[in-house]
């Protein structure tokens, strides 16, 4: 047994909110209480009035994404030649014809961009005058010409490559658009090196991809920087080879952090042969829902809108299907006990994931199917006849505090007064509807402390402007229920997980400062000094 005392902690248990001792055995807690528990037989730990609080989980992350991403460049700069500066970097270390990846960069952050070397400088691409000019390949070929480059931007819904990458991808001018994609293109009918949604799948097809065993160690290295950022939990929204290595961890007694895993919707055929449940799996690595996209993003303009983006009056983004179309994967899904969760980000695929999961509530009515935990991923902006329809149909609003400041100035620029329902947090829970938050690493940085200050204050960081549509702001205790309470719900674990009281599991973080008293910005610095997952010490500082 292990006994935590002189603590401040924070339980979140409405029975006894606050409490100074802990005890502790077999991995879960079997005492939440004061100075009465010290005549316990157990180890104990002095906390020395530091505040404890139940371990935070990161909602929304692409787990293998993020690891691998820890080893690629970071492109996520104010500049285009600072972005250019680290590829450069890379491209000299590299040997010849060895892929250069990156990850993180944002057009839109780009006041100027260089042209195209020896070419004008029009606005690349869908969306003539407004939007910040493109990247092009031959900025890449100028700095890496003996290698092909490939750089994923900050939404994950768009990628810049060279010449040397798209000739190993066969893609000319005459290449069509794939289904739910685009080439980019100038004036004269020639790729521009940008890759809209699943064009981008026509060079990722061609870099290596990495072996399981790979995947599990980026993993296992990638897990101390999450529990230092207070992380006990994710819900991963990577593919199979990261499954895979989640399982090889999990086997050798190296997975530390708890795990959702959720199912691609290319994967629905194989887990309703095999039957496979939400649920399924133990407390440490489980399955959640089989997750679908309805449409792109808002950086790269592909998310799918009821009217046009301002000043692009041809661009409604892209729908990737219809709310018809969504049903019929959710009922099959729905059939074998399998939840749905579904990216949306433009209001258009919000009505439409909505239409959707109205029918499959009535679908699971009418069949006498348990009412499953289905989600919606980001739910980024919505129609205001949409508002309520979350908490009507009981889904699950999975959304990214973080993605509000880091998309602010983009979402006025493009969705004018539409963005008054963005990230609207506050309107959701007036609403009723449950929370859950994340983070989408690597698109944000996993820290949910920084999360949490985007929640609080919807401010920029950097920024002493004030706060960005303030009606949406949220308190502290509701901005930590929605990464402890609202993710542990979201995942079927409500009753082990998310609060601090007898037969929950052992998850919870030490931090230096009380962030329910401390001012906003020291949310900014502030991560664990020691974190336990399941009664064990996984991260301890100095």
């Amino acid at each position: 047994m292990k006994l935590l005392f002189n603590a401040r902690i924070h339980t979140l248990h409405p029975a006894q909110e606050t409490a100074s001792a802990l005890l502790i055995d077999r991995g879960e807690i079997i005492a939440v209480g004061s100075e009465e528990l010290l005549d316990a037989r157990a180890e104990k730990f002095d906390l020395g009035g530091r505040v404890v609080m139940p371990g935070l989980t990161d909602a929304h992350i692409h787990l293998q994404y993020y690891s691998l991403g820890l080893q690629k460049i970071d492109c996520e700069t104010s500049t285009l030649e600072e972005c250019l500066r680290r590829v450069a970097e890379r491209a000299k270390t590299a040997k010849d014809g060895e892929w250069v990846l990156g990850h993180g960069w944002n057009q839109n952050e780009w006041n100027s961009l260089t042209p195209p070397f020896g070419s004008p400088s029009p606005d690349y691409g869908r969306g003539e005058g407004v939007r910040a000019s493109w990247p092009h390949a031959s900025h890449l070929d100028s700095i890496a010409p003996n290698h092909p480059v490939y750089l994923t931007a900050k939404s994950l819904h768009a990628a810049w490559a060279n010449s040397a990458a798209l000739k190993l991808a066969g893609i000319t001018s005459s290449t069509p658009d794939p289904e739910n994609g685009e080439i980019q293109r100038d004036e004269h009918g020639q790729p521009t090196g940008i890759l809209l949604e699943s064009a981008m799948d026509l060079v990722s097809a061609k870099i290596p991809q990495p072996s399981v065993d790979a995947v599990a160690e980026s993993i296992r290295a990638a897990q101390p920087i999450l529990w230092k950022m207070g992380l006990t939990g994710v819900h991963d929204f990577d593919r199979r080879v990261c499954f895979m290595a989640l399982q090889q961890l999990h086997q050798r007694g190296e997975l530390k952090l708890r795990v959702v895993k959720n199912i691609p919707v290319d994967d629905l055929d194989h887990a309703h042969e095999l039957g496979l449940r939400s649920g399924f799996g133990d407390h440490r690595l489980r399955i959640g829902n089989v997750k679908a996209f309805m449409d792109g993003a808002l950086g790269p303009r592909t998310a799918a809108m009821f009217q046009p983006y301002l000043n692009e009056p041809e661009n409604r983004g892209i729908l990737n299907m219809d709310g018809e179309h969504l049903f019929e994967i959710a009922r099959r899904a729905a059939d074998v006990g399998l939840a749905m969760t579904v990216h949306a980000i433009g209001d258009r695929a919000n009505h439409e994931a909505l239409d959707a999961y109205e029918q499959l509530r009535r679908y699971e009515r009418d069949l006498n199917l348990p009412p499953l935990r289905h989600r919606i991923e980001h739910v980024q902006v919505l129609h205001p006849d949409d508002a309520a329809r979350l908490a009507e149909l009981d889904i699950i609003a999975s959304m990214q505090p973080i993605h509000a400041t880091s998309d602010m100035h983009m979402a006025d620029r493009f969705w004018g007064e539409r963005a008054r329902l963005a990230y609207a947090w506050r309107t959701q829970l007036a609403h009723g509807a449950r929370l859950a938050f994340g983070s989408d690493a690597p698109v944000e940085s996993p820290n949910p402390f920084l999360g949490l200050y985007a929640a609080v204050t919807r401010r920029r960081a950097e920024a002493s402007d004030e706060s960005w549509v303030p009606e949406e702001k949220l308190t502290m205790r509701e901005a930590v229920e929605a990464y402890t309470i609202g993710a542990a719900y979201a995942a079927g674990m409500e009753s082990r997980l998310g609060r601090l009281a007898a037969g929950c599991l052992a998850d919870f973080i030490v931090l230096e400062k009380d962030p329910f008293t401390c001012p906003a910005e020291d949310l900014l610095t502030m991560e664990s000094s020691a974190t336990m997952v399941g009664g064990e010490w996984v991260w301890r500082s100095a």
